[in-house]
């Protein structure tokens, strides 16, 4: 008699063992690719006035080597889907990191503004990609079994780098010019091209994958480049109300509804849609995206806050701001052994409970108030987020099947970028805003008031991120309680034919 054994729980892939070692080289190489792409979107951040100055142009001008980044992003990462499963995830994420490292070469190389946003295009179309494909490749590797400490890994680039991204780029711009934000992406671009050729599985390419949903990608990446650039344009418009940024970013939702309404009703969408009917991985990508809105969005507020009140430089600033790095990196190792035992949901939700505990000292800031506590404060925020993100996408994946890893990794990616986006506008208008009301001749305490009012936003958004955490538990635990019920029920009907026989 051949004894049926019980599929794994959905949810809940509990590996005790250590995670094989055929999987951590491939680890290494999505995150050099990861710290790549990710650094990129800060690095630049410190380097406006600077860049406005050696190209000769206008720091309005200048701000299209930010959102050319981020429009190249929103507009490949949809199509990586389609085009790891047709061409090979292998193949297209060495092609990534060779556009990504080529448009470095060339952003150090640029003499003017024009030539350095058609660089940082290029740059944004190797880096877009390079996220979902590293995902898929490892989430593939690694299996369910092992999820949890790999994601935990590769959270750590994601979390890091924005808070180190700033520091960084002022050290080089003080002591090794503006071109060096650009160039310090060689020698780790040519390490990981030659790691990848070496490391990462072979894979072939799927003519099943069918053709490409062209319409559908036209639709899809209007939409978030419609919504990115809208939402980019609300921090010179000082308003969310204003027409250059309401255009673009409705007509941006407008074309993504669009796409969603037409991926219902045909039979190889460019993404598959009806992921998000899984109340499991709608409730993570749920999570994600207020995640990514108060990560992200809160990323702009303390270095502002350290030079605008405080009156610190650029480079003291990343200083002050790595502790949040610190507490994150904390969690990241903690994270993937607390998942397997908890399971995700409950993981991000106790993560979430210290990210929202942690914002409070933030809301009560001063003109005065003690590095220190901001330091701890930032210390136990970072632990809360670094508990929370990879926890909440581990889940995710964990209620996949392999051929839909595919379809999900881009649609989690876009979901944390536009949350991201969508939070770093809507706080850099609040801030805005309050710093008017306090007038020109503000005293450095009523700007610290204003810095306090924001963040009683993040606290709101951090507190809605709870409810998705809620609710992917306590599918995790319904779900862990039938796993159980079939097991029981299999073994019960083994020891009956047994005995039968």
């Amino acid at each position: 008699m051949t004894r049926t054994s019980a599929p794994p729980p959905p949810l809940r892939a509990a590996g005790r063992a250590g995670v094989p070692s055929h999987v951590w080289p491939i680890a290494i190489v999505v995150i050099l690719g990861m710290v790549m792409s990710v650094l990129d979107t800060t690095i630049v951040n410190v380097a406006l006035q600077d860049l406005s100055v050696e190209l000769h142009t206008s720091l309005d001008d200048i701000q299209w080597v930010v959102t050319g980044y981020m429009l190249a992003l929103a507009a490949v990462i949809p199509v990586t889907g389609w085009a790891a499963s047709r061409y090979s995830a292998r193949r297209l994420y060495i092609v990534s990191l060779v556009l990504f490292t080529l448009g470095s070469l060339l952003c150090g190389l640029a003499w003017s503004s024009g030539s350095l946003i058609a660089a940082r295009v290029l740059q944004g179309i190797g880096g877009g990609m390079l996220a979902p494909i590293g995902q898929m490749i490892l989430v593939k590797a690694a299996g369910p079994r092992n999820l949890p400490r790999i994601m935990s890994a590769i959270g750590v680039p994601i979390v890091l780098a924005p808070v180190f991204g700033p520091t960084l780029g002022g050290l080089l711009i003080e002591h090794a010019g503006w071109e060096w934000i650009f160039f310090i992406n060689l020698p780790v671009g040519v390490v990981a091209v030659a790691a990848a050729v070496k490391l990462l599985p072979q894979d072939s390419g799927d003519r099943a994958a069918g053709r490409l949903d062209t319409l559908g990608l036209a639709l899809v990446a209007s939409g978030l480049v419609g919504v990115t650039y809208g939402l980019a344009q609300s921090g010179g418009a000082g308003t969310l109300l204003d027409s250059s940024v309401l255009v673009p970013f409705l007509l941006g939702v407008m074309l993504i509804a669009a796409f969603v309404l037409r991926s219902l009703r045909i039979p190889r969408p460019l993404l598959d849609v009806r992921l998000f009917a899984n109340k499991a991985f709608a409730a993570a990508s749920l999570t994600t995206f207020c995640l990514g809105a108060a990560l992200f969005g809160a990323m702009i507020l303390m270095p502002l806050y350290f030079q605008t009140v405080r009156g610190e430089d650029a480079v003291q600033t990343g200083l002050l701001l790595i502790p949040q790095g610190v507490g994150a990196a904390i969690a990241m190792g903690f994270s993937g052994r607390v998942t397997e035992r908890l399971g995700g949901g409950l993981t991000a939700l106790i993560g979430g409970v210290i990210t929202v505990v942690a914002t409070i000292p933030f809301v009560l800031l001063g003109a005065e108030t003690s590095f220190a506590l901001i330091a701890a404060a930032m210390i136990f925020r970072g632990f809360g987020i670094g508990m929370s993100m990879m926890p909440s996408m581990t889940a995710a994946f964990a209620v996949l099947r392999p051929d839909q890893v595919n379809h999900a990794t881009p649609q989690l990616n876009v979901v944390q970028r536009v949350g991201g986006s969508i939070g770093t506008a809507i706080l850099s208008v609040a801030l805005e805003s309050r710093i008017r009301d306090a007038g020109a001749s503000a005293t450095p305490a009523a700007l610290a008031d204003a810095f306090g009012e924001t963040y009683v936003i993040v606290l709101v958004v951090t507190l809605v991120a709870l409810l998705p955490t809620l609710l992917l538990a306590i599918v995790e635990r319904r779900a862990r309680a039938r796993h159980t019920a079939h097991e029981v029920g299999i073994e019960t009907r083994i020891e009956l034919e047994a005995e039968t026989v």
